[in-house]
């Protein structure tokens, strides 16, 4: 387990996580080095779009309150934690890094909080800073809008990146959120909250 310290969440800081407070990129932690068996420690920061989402659903808890949540890919937990926290009747966490939903439980614990380990049927799916590849960005798409179909509302907080497919999206909120230079090379990152459209639109 890599050297964290419980730290509050810096647009979020009802909220602490286990996090890396030292000035290290993610592949340091790695030893400067990608293994595709081994996922980084993405969990180890608390990264732009889940910052955003669990800014956002802090303040508008409506989003979530009394309703099954499913955060995917996680990392932290960082929206799951505050999709708890605003009143969620339930909420669940997947990641294709063990160690990520390990991570999240343990900082909801750190929280006060519960996540459930399986959940089916979610109504509200959460995706922070997902569309960061070309590889990973069509399969969140694909689950995602397969959600959206089924009924759920998609929320997922994006700072831009290369891949996100903004025209399935509308724009429901806004930040600049604080966030690691080691990481992004700026110390903030203006940051959407977006919903997904349905398949219909």
């Amino acid at each position: 387990m890599l050297p964290t310290t419980l730290s509050p969440v810096p647009l979020a800081p009802e909220l602490s996580l286990y996090l890396v407070t030292e000035p290290v990129g993610l592949f340091d932690l790695t030893g400067g080095e990608f293994h595709s068996d081994r996922p980084p420690p993405f969990w180890a920061f608390a990264w732009a779009g889940g910052q955003a989402l669990a800014r956002f659903l802090l303040d508008h808890p409506f989003e979530v309150s009394g309703r099954r949540v499913l955060d995917v890919a996680t990392g932290s937990g960082v929206a799951a934690i505050a999709a708890a926290y605003a009143g969620a009747a339930a909420v669940a966490c997947s990641d294709i890094d063990p160690a990520a939903v390990e991570a999240a439980h343990r900082n909801a614990s750190a929280n006060g909080l519960s996540l459930v380990g399986r959940l089916d049927d979610p109504e509200v799916l959460l995706a922070g800073d997902v569309f960061y590849s070309p590889t990973v960005a069509p399969k969140m798409v694909a689950e995602l809008r397969a959600a959206r179909n089924r009924g759920a509302q998609v929320l997922v907080g994006d700072p831009g990146r290369g891949f996100f497919p903004g025209h399935l999206f509308d724009l429901v909120a806004e930040y600049v959120v604080p966030v690691p230079t080691t990481l992004e090379d700026t110390e903030t990152l203006v940051t959407g909250v977006w919903r997904m459209r349905s398949s219909r639109n």
